[in-house]
Formats: structure tokens, sequence, C-alpha cells
């Protein structure tokens, strides 16, 4: 019996063996080939010098046999800058860009990673850069991956302080900001019309003297983020909030003005300090603040004239007004934030900030739209509803998103979107229906009026302003909103 104990044994061992052999056996068949996840990797569009994110691809062997790589290697070598890694092993500039004796067995499959840093080029506009992956089988057949990205040569500024009047123009070149920009209390900084400034992570307008960002309706200035690659095949990160600091007026700075301006991806749009409301703080016109992953635009006790802009979608609440004195005409303000269900108020109004008092001179909201996903979007905080602390607000000729008000002297005209009142006309146009387009699943969003929004032709024509957001003259029935509908479109 122990004897055929035994045998057995040996036979088993014999036949793993056997089964180890005949998995560990490679082919150099030419016929057998390697199978890739995809065909090119694409690292979008990046700026010269700057380290991308690192990209992704699979190699997979379904030959049916082991497949042995004698090597795997970067075609231009060192030349472009793509860094890459193949199965835990770095292509490095010691191993001459290349790997050897890389085993894939059958039903087997290796991972590859990808980066760029890229030379400068000296062109305008980005540049196409591309590299191969070659892998030269054991058989003698090369099998290719395109590598590319498209490279753009940018001036990078570094934690920058402007000490005097100063311009900035990045209509020939980018400019990139790193660690922050800060305008100095005795300084005005200028930015040129069709100037798109690029702030990293870490970055943010930080503004003590005077910020001056005057676009046209043809050549609008942006402030943004600085990725430009996505996040998803459908999502850029252009279009993802929170992706740099935004622009914050210090309690010694006034007459700052933003005209045909694109301020979004931030986390705070505009916020204005607590300063002296008989000085206007900030003139913004004709500008737009979106996506912020907290406020749109939070003034504390400022003086703040905002007309045809738009300002939507923030974790927090879009407009918030503590105290000062704050006019808000043909706006659109609109909260459809997609990143937390628990986002703010489109616009919130009071007289107080962290237990302290904020007399509300005035908030006068005109001919302009204030709506959202929430019952109730217009908030307002009274501190002291005996009136020993200021608290004056109007509204005028606006559709809003809140509980209808009655006998309010301080509300006229007004187009409402009360979802909690029990006569409510279900199939009427509220809420997202007002607007050309709210995706939140795909995150696009155009805030252009609807055909069939009750905002069209229902503004006040003797306080209604002459052109649109985007420049264009107004009808004699004139929109609520920033945006004038014109029937053509």
């Amino acid at each position: 019996m122990k004897n055929i104990v035994v045998i057995l044994c040996v036979a088993a061992c014999l036949g793993m063996s056997v089964a180890c052999t005949d998995d560990d056996s490679f082919s150099t068949s030419p016929s057998n080939m390697l199978t890739f996840s995809t065909d090119t990797v694409s690292l979008d569009t990046v700026f010269s010098t700057v380290p991308t994110t690192t990209r992704t691809m699979w190699v997979y062997n379904r030959s049916g046999d082991g497949i042995r790589c004698t090597n795997v290697r970067l075609a231009n070598g060192n030349q472009t800058g793509f860094r890459v890694n193949v199965d835990g092993e770095y292509l490095s500039p010691t191993a001459g860009y290349q790997v050897q004796n890389v085993e894939i067995r059958k039903g087997d499959s290796i991972r590859v990673f990808v980066e760029l840093t890229s030379p400068t080029n000296g062109a305008d506009g980005p540049q196409l850069l591309e590299d191969e992956l070659v892998f030269l089988l054991e058989s003698g057949v090369e099998q290719r991956i395109n590598l590319n990205a498209h490279t753009w040569d940018a001036t990078m500024l570094r934690n920058v302080v402007v000490h005097g009047d100063s311009t900035i123009d990045s209509r020939e070149r980018p400019v990139v900001i790193y660690g922050g920009l800060t305008v100095d209390s005795m300084a005005t900084l200028r930015i040129e019309p069709g100037t798109t400034l690029y702030f990293h992570g870490d970055a943010g307008l930080d503004v003590y003297g005077r910020f001056v960002a005057e676009g046209t309706a043809e050549e609008n200035i942006t402030l943004r983020g600085d990725r430009l690659d996505w996040m998803f095949d459908y999502l850029p990160y252009d279009m993802v909030s929170g992706q740099w600091q935004g622009v914050r007026f210090r309690s010694s700075s006034y007459d700052n003005v933003l005209a045909f301006t694109d301020i979004h991806g931030t986390f705070d749009g505009v916020v204005c300090d607590s300063s002296d409301v008989d000085v206007t703080k900030l003139t913004m016109s004709n500008s737009t603040v979106h996506n912020c992953q907290g406020y749109g635009l939070k003034a504390v006790n400022s003086k703040v004239d905002v007309s045809n802009s738009q300002i939507t979608n923030t974790l927090q609440n879009c407009v918030a007004v503590f105290g000062g004195d704050v006019m808000l005409k043909h706006c659109t303000i609109a909260q459809f934030y997609p990143f937390d269900s628990n986002r703010g108020a489109a616009l919130m109004y009071t007289n107080h900030l962290d237990g302290v008092s904020l007399p509300l001179i005035r908030m006068e909201c005109v001919n302009s739209i204030v709506t959202g996903y929430g019952e109730d979007m217009v908030m307002a905080d009274n501190l002291d509803n005996e009136g020993s602390v200021a608290f004056n607000y109007r509204f005028v000729n606006s559709l809003l998103r809140t509980v209808k008000t009655e006998d309010d002297e301080n509300v006229v005209g007004i187009i409402w979107e009360d979802v909690t009142a029990e006569d409510v006309d279900t199939s009427a146009i509220m809420g997202e229906e007002n607007f050309r387009l709210v995706d939140i699943d795909m995150q696009r969003y155009d805030f252009h009026l609807d055909s069939l929004s009750y905002a069209i032709g229902a503004a006040d024509r003797n306080s209604s302003l002459p052109y649109d957001r985007d420049g264009r003259q107004r009808d004699d029935e004139p929109d609520m909103g920033c945006y004038e509908f014109f029937k053509d479109e």
C-alpha cells in the first residue's frame, strides 16, 4: 500500500511538472501577437515643462501561448519627454529607455504607465508631440503604441506680488500661475481683453490694491484652472469645481472692475471682504462666475454693483450678501450644482455674520432670475426684527423660485416659482426648464433662455439695461436675466 501511495504521488508531481512546462512555453510564431487596450495613449493638451498626470493601458496575451518581448522601448529615446513604466519596470535613461525580456504568459496581462514632461517647442499655440512605445516580440514582430500630446509653451509665474501698476496680456502666450498672484495695496493690475490666466490648484488672485479686468464682447477675459486634461472621457477638468482658489478683494481694495470676464472652476469665485460701504468695492458687468466649490459671489459689508452677469452652480450659495450695499440687475442666478445634493441657495442675504451685526443698507434685485433645484432658492435672515439693524431689500420684476409672499411692498412684479403652493401648475415652465440646457449627468449647461421661459419679455423696461451679457442689444420688451432671447437662435 505504501508503494502505491508513493507511485501516485510521483505520478501527480510528474503531471504537475508537465502542466507547468506547458504553461511556461513561449511561442516564436509570428502569428502569436499581443492585444492592447488602446492603440493610442493621448495626454491631451499640456503646458511645456510641466509634468502631466499618469495615463495607463493594458497589454493582453490572448494568443493561446506565452509571448516574450525581446525588448520594449521608446522609439525616440529621450527626445520627447515621455516616461514609461512597463509591468513595474521603468524605461530609464541608464537602460537606454528600454526594458529587456518582458514575459506575458498566455491568458495574462501587464500594465503600462505613461507620463510626459515635454520640452519647450518655441512655437505659437499647442504643437503635436509624438513618440511610439515599441514591443519587439521574440518572433521578430514589432507592435507599436502611439504616444501623443499637444504641448503649449507658457509663461510661468510663481508667487508673484505686483508692487506697481502693471498689465498682463496673454494673447500670444498663456500665463500659468503657481502659488498665487497678489496685488499690493498701492498697485493696480490690469488684464487685457482676450487674456486667459491659468491658475494652479494652490493659486488664486489676492487683491489688496486694485484689479481691473475689462474684456469685450468679442474678447472675454478668462480666469480658470490650469488642468487641460480630462477627468473622464466626457468630463474635462475645466468643468470640475475646486481647480483653483478664486478671487479675493481684501478690505483695503476698492474700485475693482470685472467686465466681460469668465471665472469658473474655483473654490470661492469672488469674495469681497468687509470695507467702507460708501465706496464701491466691485463693479461686475457682463461676466460669469460658474461652478464653484464654495461661494459664487460672497460680499461682506461691501458696496457691490452686479449687472448682466451669470452666477451659477456653487456648493455654497451662488450669491451671499452679508450686510452692505449690493445691486443685482439683469442677473441670472441659478443653483444646479452637480457634485453635491447638499448645495446652498441661489441667493442669500442677511444683516449679520458670525454674531456680528452688519447693516444691510440695500440688497436690490431687478430684472433678474433666481432659481435652482431646491424648493426655495431665496433665503433671507434678519438678525433683529425690531429694526435696530438695517435690513433693506427689494425685488423688482424678477423670476424667483421661493415661497410667494403677500402684501410686501418690497416685492414688485414677481414671477413666482412657488413649488410648495397648493395650486401650483405642474405643467408650468420652472427651474431648469427656463434654460437651453441643464444636464446634471453630463455637467453641460447653457443658461441662455429657452423659448418657453416666462422670463421672456417680463423685465421692467424703465430699469432695463440696453445690452445683455453677450453684448447684444435688448429689444423693446426686454427679458429677465442676463441673456436676451432671440427667436432666430
